[in-house]
């Protein structure tokens, strides 16, 4: 499978803000967001005003870089969303934010989504006691989520006992026991990402 093997700080500088790809580094004065603001390349772009389609179009890189995805996964999200109920556009930010990866991520058992990822793949995680090892499976309501008793003595998951992890409302962790539950689906309104979906709907759209 095809992946982004570059310099992830490239990408938040491409979109012009901070997407958290590379955990704590994110946050610390080794940022390089904080260091050189402008768009990566040997030459600064010369356009005045972007176009109504580039504007669409960043907007949706913006997004898929932020949760990892490849142009086909995410196009997938974004078409299963239309037929489903409600918003298209909050649906789909409600999917992205459902796939396990995520989930791993926003329970602070991992420091991005990229490592939450590898932790999936690495089969470190039980969803109500079964090993899930597709970062893209989708959780319900209900759904516990886990690390595996021999994982959970690692130093990686050592760390995250100390640690003081917030989760969003629609989660709850027991950083003592390692678990988290779903307790509802996740709302628009806990997407802590900059987003204007109806510019990516009207993108896809077309």
């Amino acid at each position: 499978m095809a992946k982004y093997i570059d310099a992830d700080c490239r990408l938040c500088r491409r979109e012009g803000t901070k997407l958290f790809l590379k955990g704590e580094r994110c946050t610390s004065k080794k940022c390089a967001m904080e260091k050189r603001t402008g768009v990566p390349g040997m030459h600064p772009t010369t356009r005045k005003k972007p176009s109504e389609y580039l504007v669409q179009l960043r907007e949706k890189q913006k997004v898929k870089r932020a949760y990892g995805l490849l142009e086909k996964q995410f196009r997938g999200y974004y078409e299963k969303a239309t037929r489903m109920k409600g918003k298209t556009g909050e649906t789909m930010l409600s999917l992205l934010e459902r796939r396990l990866d995520n989930v791993v991520y926003r329970l602070g058992l991992g420091a991005s989504r990229a490592q939450a990822r590898q932790i999936v793949n690495h089969t470190h995680i039980l969803v109500n006691g079964k090993t899930v090892n597709i970062p893209s499976y989708q959780v319900k309501v209900g759904d516990v989520i886990s690390v595996k008793e021999k994982s959970a003595k690692s130093e990686l998951f050592a760390a995250v006992k100390d640690a003081k992890v917030i989760v969003p409302k629609w989660l709850e962790f027991d950083s003592a026991k390692l678990t988290g539950k779903v307790v509802a689906l996740p709302t628009r309104e806990d997407i802590d990402l900059t987003i204007a979906e109806h510019l990516i709907i009207e993108l896809y759209s077309k």
